[in-house]
């Protein structure tokens, strides 16, 4: 790999960098995207659509419990972004070393609860009926590995904030292509069935943190941390907890949206109307993967140069990010709307579910080539350090809009007003973040904002 410093990140050109920071980051998103993908067409078609049901049950609490990882990985790694831009190393380093320490306390003892309230969650969260026992069989043998995909999740995005975006790639692509293998092994080979797609991905998780170890002990890494840095700082936990909040909020949103979607789903139509949002959600994970990638790319580049106080720069990288996460969107949109029966077809046989899907999915995915703007605009406030409006507009998506829109819309509509509660939502939430990115970009990041001081 080509020498690269956190410092390049404040020279080079911003089309260049975006390539550069994206590109990885796309492809990594996009294998772990397909993992999460063929790891449904695997349960489906050798297990059966109920099992698909199930692990969709278990995502919102093994997703909330990562998301914490998620959470302090980027708050941590905006102020390790500005630190290196200013120059200020110590900085860097206590903040990563804190990270760390606040992840081992908070999954392991959210994995404790989560253990304890098994036969709780499971039902809240739309495991009812014939789908509860294979999802607590998943649910248990996930939820063990949730710390160490935490600590894998907050070192890749610190692995970003160090401008090395392909070993962030590596570090996806590992866990992806290993629990692939492994369910073929403990599915297919062994006939392990749940617990073998369980064991498979708890497994992929030590995979990935065992490379991502290796990184922060090699001498690819700039951070050197020392036993000081896991002692908690008041100062930077306080601002890492208030940056890390919006992503963990986000996450907390997503959780609560599958709990109502799968519960609504499963009143509307049982069973296989949950798969059909199973199918939706992974395809929503999958399908995005360029512009969720031109986000992960976006993030060091504007802190950085925040931190620099190089705001024409940051000025550059948002204007560029949103043009070529349009772009992509349009792409995406139009692949959707083209190939919607054949994609469906590829995760299961059951009619209903290959009757009801296509439509649905059409529908989510009708405002997808503008969502650019709204992931653009609540990772830039992310990025520079901004938590509230963060957070306000990282929330107008799913916590303003959506939710309360497929509260509301299925009491007319039935069935298909959960369907378009998802355009609306996107439509919406991108009108707000435009308005908000718009006002920050012709008052703070004007042509002679050198003079400006850092909020």
């Amino acid at each position: 790999m080509a020498k690269f410093s956190s410092e390049d990140l404040g020279t080079k050109s911003i089309s260049k960098l975006l390539i550069r920071q994206s590109l990885p980051a796309s492809i990594g998103i996009l294998v772990m995207s397909l993992n999460i993908l063929v790891d449904t067409i695997f349960v489906g078609n050798w297990i059966g659509s109920i099992a698909i049901a199930a692990i969709n049950v278990v995502l919102p609490v093994s997703f909330f419990i990562a998301a914490l990882g998620m959470a302090i990985g980027i708050g941590g790694s905006s102020i390790i972004s500005r630190a290196l831009g200013a120059n200020n190393k110590k900085r860097a380093l206590k903040t990563f070393g804190n990270q760390i320490t606040v992840t081992l306390l908070l999954t392991v003892s959210m994995v404790i609860l989560g253990l304890v309230f098994i036969n709780d969650l499971i039902p809240a969260f739309g495991g009812k009926g014939d789908i509860f026992e294979p999802a607590k069989i998943y649910y248990k043998i996930v939820l063990y590995g949730v710390p160490i995909l935490a600590l894998s999740m907050m070192g890749n995005n610190v692995i970003r904030a160090e401008g090395k975006p392909k070993f962030a790639m590596i570090a996806m692509i590992i866990p992806s292509v290993g629990n692939l293998v492994l369910d073929y092994v403990f599915i297919n080979l062994l006939d392990m069935g749940m617990y073998g797609a369980g064991l498979a991905t708890t497994v992929s998780y030590v995979l990935c943190f065992a490379y991502i170890l290796y990184f922060f002990l090699s001498k690819h890494s700039e951070l050197r941390i020392s036993l000081s840095d896991f002692g908690l700082n008041m100062p930077i936990l306080k601002e890492m907890s208030a940056l890390g909040f919006v992503t963990l909020a986000r996450q907390a949103v997503v959780s609560i949206t599958y709990l109502l979607m799968n519960n609504i789903l499963f009143d509307l139509g049982g069973e296989s109307s949950v798969a059909v949002y199973a199918i939706i959600g992974r395809m929503l994970m999958f399908a995005l993967f360029p512009v969720l990638g031109v986000t992960q790319g976006f993030l060091p580049i504007a802190g950085y140069n925040y931190g620099a106080y190089k705001f024409p720069r940051v000025r550059e990288s948002i204007n560029k990010a949103i043009l070529y996460a349009g772009v992509l969107g349009l792409f995406v949109f139009a692949f959707i709307m083209i190939f919607p029966t054949e994609i469906v077809s590829v995760f299961t046989d059951d009619e209903r579910v290959l009757t009801d899907t296509p439509t649905a999915m059409r529908i989510v995915f009708m405002a997808v080539p503008i969502i650019g703007i709204q992931l653009i605009g609540s990772a830039y406030f992310q990025a520079i350090g901004k938590a509230i409006p963060a957070l306000l507009l990282t929330l107008t998506r799913q916590g303003f809009f959506f939710i309360p829109l497929v509260l509301i819309l299925p009491n007319y509509f039935g069935e298909i007003g959960v369907w378009i509660s998802f355009p609306i939502a996107d439509v919406l939430s991108t009108i707000v973040t435009g308005i908000f990115l718009n006002r920050e970009i012709r008052t703070k990041l004007i042509p002679k904002s050198s003079n400006l001081k850092i909020d």
